[in-house]
């Protein structure tokens, strides 16, 4: 299933982004990812929309974060804001 342009996407605030890796676990498309933006892949992971055409929009990720870090929005300002 591949997702709708009209669909919103995970906004992910980086700043707050614990890496806890719920959003990741709860996509079922699988376009969420942790990564460590630093040099070499050091530093604290966070949760990146690796493919956001293949985001269906479900809100899943949204739900499940416990630090209230993801915003869907269709303002365009989807990944890391």
């Amino acid at each position: 299933m591949t997702a709708d342009r009209h669909q919103p996407l995970p906004a992910i605030d980086a700043d707050r982004c614990t890496g806890c890796g719920r959003c990741v676990a709860a996509c079922p498309p699988r376009v969420l990812w942790l990564e460590a933006p630093g040099p070499n892949g050091w530093g604290r992971k966070q949760s990146v929309l690796h493919d956001a055409s293949g985001c269906t929009g479900c809100s899943r990720c949204e739900a499940v974060c416990p630090f209230d870090v993801i915003e869907m929005r269709h303002d365009g300002a989807a990944g890391m804001v």
